[in-house]
This record gives C-alpha cells, sequence and structure tokens, in this order.
C-alpha cells in the first residue's frame, strides 16, 4: 500500500498512519519473496490454468478437489487460495441447470 501511493503521500506519514517503522518499511522492499508467497503464486497459477480450462466455470471446491487429485496440499478448510483468489477479483460464472 505504501509503494502503490508513494509520489502522492509522504513515506514517513504512512507508515506512522500505519503504525510502521520507516527503516521496516524499506527493510521489507529490499527482502526477496518469503517461501510461502513463491508457493502461493505457483498455487495461484494453477488455479487460474484450471479456471480458464473450465471456461470459467469451476469454483473453490471444485479446483481445490482437482488441485488435491494432483498432489498439492490444500484443502477445502485450508482457505489459502480461495482468499488469494478474492484478492484478485476473480469470480466463477454462474451457471442455470435446465
Amino acid at each position: 500500500m505504501i509503494e502503490h501511493c508513494r509520489g502522492a503521500y509522504p513515506v514517513r506519514m504512512m507508515c506512522r498512519l500505519l503504525s510502521v517503522s520507516p527503516s521496516g518499511y524499506y527493510d521489507a522492499i529490499g527482502r526477496p519473496p518469503s517461501a510461502r508467497a513463491l508457493a502461493n503464486e505457483r498455487l495461484l497459477e494453477q488455479v487460474r490454468a484450471l479456471h480458464a480450462d473450465s471456461d470459467g466455470v469451476w469454483g473453490s471446491p471444485r479446483i481445490t478437489d482437482e488441485l488435491r487429485f494432483r498432489g498439492e496440499t490444500c484443502g477445502r478448510g485450508h482457505r489459502r487460495w480461495p482468499t488469494t483468489w478474492r484478492a484478485t477479483s476473480r469470480t466463477t460464472r454462474r451457471t442455470v441447470n435446465g
């Protein structure tokens, strides 16, 4: 968020409002992505591919089942990729049974 608004507002002010130290912010910028962040990105790529292959019809339960079938460690109780999916504003296409 700070990086996104950096041109419009001073970094120190945003850090103060978000309760982040400026030194902590600048340290975090230089760090490489964590192993979890890299794993989430890899998982999200697979989810996007499955969603596209299903023409946007499959939702989280069906995609989760397919990922588990492929050997990925994700389950319905773990809201890891559906939360990330919602953050990217993706939705499934609604179909009418008839």
